[in-house]
């Protein structure tokens, strides 16, 4: 049987061979022409990064017997990390720091139908792991509108300047949607209507004149039949330009790209409309979000006008706040029905029941359902959060003995532990009194505390969690935290988490409270996160009248304090 025949690709295949020996790049130029492959020989190392650089290669055979070998796997690694690399090795043993580079590898006297068989094989590989890094792209390409969505939103909740709130508007779609141009027609910026342009590239003053009469006429449009709020002639209309890269320019070939346009009102009140340009389609999804942030930063603008006027300012921004935790808990459970759909698809693949697995794709498959549990997490404590916010966590109090929660806690994560080489150690006041409490809300809070300090700690360390019954009076609490934490007097159980990790600088320390918070280092960034553990935790503890804060020093590792009065609980938030 004629393997290439049996493994056809329906596309022109990409190969270069990277080899200084004549034989060997005739040897595979008589194959891959036969078999109508698209086929480079190069040798110089130069002339191979510019190749690379130029148009990627699907696959890349490599003779290990290359001086320069080492250093152009590393380089290559880099320029094209999706392509196929095959090593044709001549030598009887094969460098061991060439294995993690190679999808597969060739030897001399190899014959043609097992070489093409190999190439066909790792394509369809290939392809089959891009349609699933596709599928997990959308499912992150969601998430990040989600963030982006609601950073612009905490954005809009922060200040009541109309001018930054028309600012945040535009960046949140910028981050959400990348478009080229947008024209926003603010009545809030300034004393008289203005037009703000932000656009990708430089705009002659002929297209400034077109954008500014386009945008009187969508404005007039909106009032057909109705009073306008205010008189708006283009020849007078002032603009305000923000360009990105002046270098480039855009022509008038700018009004066939595709366009949305939105008024940004609430009820009567009239703040302006925004029309946004994109070389590029825009998606359903595009167009929501796009409305969304129209809409959203509305309410603030409105909140603005009425704090300028002293009219029930805190009573609008209260309204704004849970809007904006309703919003997220929508898009959040939105989340869930494809996520789960996906974990699903995992489990099926990952059990066998669709066919054998090989090594490479388990891999990858594994590294796939480690994220879809990652954004499960996410999903997870942006709800937790946004129920906090808006009233809505539902909390069991009873009496709860705190050194129960830390056993059970203890007893959760010693493995976790174990597999990094830490030890868990706990160092437990006897007798101490119950607590009005949720005990798994509590469980939840030191669960992230642990967590964290596994997750910051070297190995070979130790982490301690304590306890013990203090008055409110000789409570050491951090000078950071002091202006923001008042203990009402009487007794506390206090509980800390001492771990010797990386430790945090004095001038974070208070930010590592702050909602999708990441303290900058090397390790924090490896480690990742939400960012939401603490402010969910110091949430979740003021809702029980205690408080959290921490004492750390870079290097040298953090202690982790909560506190909870042993007073019965009158009220429950």
């Amino acid at each position: 049987m004629n393997t290439n025949k049996f493994d056809k690709i329906l596309y022109m295949i990409k190969i270069l061979v990277i080899s200084d020996q004549k034989e060997k790049c005739d040897f595979f130029n008589t194959i891959f022409n036969k078999n109508t492959y698209e086929i480079s020989c190069l040798s110089d190392e130069m002339l191979i990064y510019d190749l690379v650089n130029a148009d990627t290669p699907d696959v890349i055979i490599i003779d290990t017997q290359i001086n320069y070998l080492k250093n152009l796997n590393k380089k290559i690694k880099n320029l094209c990390p999706n392509t196929i690399i095959i090593f044709l090795n001549s030598a009887s043993k094969i460098d061991k720091d060439l294995i993690k580079y190679a999808n597969a590898f060739f030897t001399d006297g190899m014959s043609e139908d097992f070489i093409i068989s190999t190439i066909n094989v790792n394509l369809r590989m290939k392809n089959s792991l891009e349609m699933l890094s596709n599928s997990n792209k959308d499912l992150a390409d969601s998430l990040y509108r989600l963030n982006a969505l609601y950073s612009t939103s905490s954005q809009f909740s922060g200040t009541l300047d109309k001018a930054k709130l028309i600012q945040y508007m535009i960046e949140g779609m910028d981050r959400a949607l990348s478009f080229s141009l947008t024209c926003t027609l603010s009545f809030c910026t300034e004393e008289e209507p203005v037009l703000i342009l932000n656009s990708l590239y430089e705009l002659s003053d002929e297209l400034i004149e077109a954008l500014k009469l386009r945008a009187v006429l969508n404005y007039n449009s909106l009032f057909e039949g109705k009073k306008l709020p205010a008189e708006i002639n283009s020849d007078t209309l002032k603009v305000i330009k923000q360009i990105k890269y002046p270098a480039s320019r855009f022509t008038f070939s700018l009004f066939r790209f595709d366009n949305m346009f939105a008024p940004v009102s609430l009820g009567d009140n009239f703040f302006g409309c925004v029309e946004i340009f994109k070389e590029s389609a825009f998606s359903p999804d595009d167009a929501t979000c796009f409305q969304t942030i129209a809409q959203q930063v509305a309410l603030p603008l409105k909140s603005a006008t009425l704090y300028q006027e002293i009219i029930e300012a805190n009573a609008k921004l209260a309204k704004l706040e849970r809007l904006k935790s309703e919003f997220i808990s929508i898009v959040s459970h939105e989340l869930r029905t494809p996520l789960t759909s996906i974990k699903n698809s995992l489990d099926i693949l990952m059990s066998g029941r669709c066919g054998e697995i090989t090594e490479s794709a388990d891999k990858f498959l594994s590294m796939a359902m480690r994220n879809v549990q990652r954004l499960s997490g996410i999903i997870n404590d942006l709800l937790d959060l946004s129920k906090i916010e808006a009233g809505k966590m539902d909390f069991n109090f009873a009496p709860t003995n705190i050194n129960t929660v830390i056993d059970y806690v203890k007893n959760a994560l010693s493995e976790v532990a174990k597999s990094k080489g830490l030890t868990i150690t706990i160092d437990q006041q006897k007798s101490l009194p119950d607590i009005t409490a949720d005990a798994q809300r509590l469980e939840q809070v030191l669960t992230n505390l642990v967590s964290n300090a596994i997750k910051f700690t070297p190995e070979n360390k130790t982490i301690t969690i304590s306890s013990k019954l203090v008055n409110s009076k000789d409570i050491h609490i951090n000078n950071s935290f002091k202006d923001y934490i008042k203990l009402d007097e009487g007794d506390y159980v206090l509980v800390c988490v001492k771990d010797e990790g990386i430790g945090i600088a004095e001038k974070d320390l208070l930010h590592a409270f702050d909602k999708f918070a990441q303290i900058e280092n090397s390790l924090s960034r490896k480690a990742g996160g939400t960012g939401l553990g603490l402010p969910i935790a110091k949430q979740l503890l003021e809702a029980h009248h205690g408080a959290i804060w921490c004492d750390s020093e870079l290097n040298k590792g953090s202690e982790f304090y909560f506190a909870i009065p042993t007073a019965k609980i009158e009220q429950l938030v």
